[in-house]
């Protein structure tokens, strides 16, 4: 089985080459290799390589940015999924995409389900959303993985800004009022090499569509930050802020180009019991990340 991955040095593209090798022959890509961009060469490329599997993590995901520069952003998020969909359509591959918790405004309560209708509040969302729908519009085969707060010991993150600051600063100011699921990228790698085996198995139809992907259990950014940088506390790293220094603000207090979600939880159930997974709780995750930092 031949696996075309694109995006090979983000977050999640690292751990994806780890997690598909067993799988198949894994042919990886950066930006320079195949741009979601110019769209000569990603059909290039996927005609080229004549992959079974496309596994699609590359994104434009510069989420205040995108504000200010809505071409690329729906260029990349938006257009090139519907090119990869027809292409693969073309060669009868599977496409395995990734979205975001952006594609809701957060103003509901409770756990967003599949069946939630989407609401973007900014262009990053939008343009997800829109990846979204030119991906079912291809006719391929596909499953949409929306993930939230994706953090890794590879590229850069929420979690690292926060070790880097509580070294450098007396007193940190983080938001407290917006609730989600961090997400390691070496979970959201490992769900995807297991629902590829299972797409792929003889016999076993699995749904194409939207499934949620994220941790376990919640948390604000906030109490997020403080876990992290009492971990790296009792590590022994550089930590300057004392404990009582690290102050939840509301986002008022953080103004930002782009509005965030107040509300991030996902509900699972949905990929819970099609894939038959147990999805390990938010800590789990970003305390083995920061094993493998220390």
């Amino acid at each position: 089985m031949r696996l075309l991955l694109t995006g090979k040095n983000g977050q999640v593209g690292f751990e994806l080459q780890r997690a598909l090798a067993p799988l198949g022959d894994v042919i990886a890509l950066d930006r320079n290799a195949c741009d979601l961009s110019d769209e000569n060469q990603l059909r290039s490329v996927i005609r080229d390589v004549k992959p079974d599997i496309i596994v699609n993590p590359a994104a434009y995901t510069a989420v205040d940015k995108a504000e200010s520069e809505q071409d690329l952003a729906f260029s990349i998020n938006g257009t090139a999924p519907g090119i990869i969909g027809a292409e693969a359509a073309a060669l009868g591959a599977l496409v395995v995409h990734y979205s975001t918790d952006y594609v809701f405004d957060g103003k509901d309560d409770g756990f967003y389900t599949e069946a939630n209708e989407p609401s973007p509040q900014g262009v990053y969302g939008r343009s997800k959303l829109a990846g979204e729908q030119s991906l079912k519009a291809s006719g391929a085969r596909h499953l949409i993985f929306r993930t939230s707060w994706v953090a890794g010991a590879h590229g850069a993150n929420f979690l690292k800004t926060m070790l880097r600051l509580a070294a450098e600063r007396d007193e940190m100011k983080v938001v407290a009022d917006q609730i989600g699921a961090p997400t390691s990228a070496s979970l959201i790698a490992d769900v995807t090499a297991h629902a590829v085996r299972e797409a792929v198995k003889e016999g076993h139809a699995i749904p194409d569509g939207v499934y949620h992907l994220v941790a376990s259990g919640e948390t604000n950014w906030h109490a997020y930050a403080c876990h992290v940088i009492e971990a790296a506390r009792r590590a022994g790293r550089p930590v300057r802020v004392a404990p009582d220094a690290i102050l939840a603000i509301p986002s008022t207090e953080y103004p930002t180009p782009a509005k965030r979600p107040a509300n991030s939880r996902l509900d699972t159930c949905k990929l819970r019991t099609t894939f038959g997974l147990n999805l390990p709780h938010w800590q789990a995750g970003i305390d083995h990340i920061l094993q493998q930092m220390f």
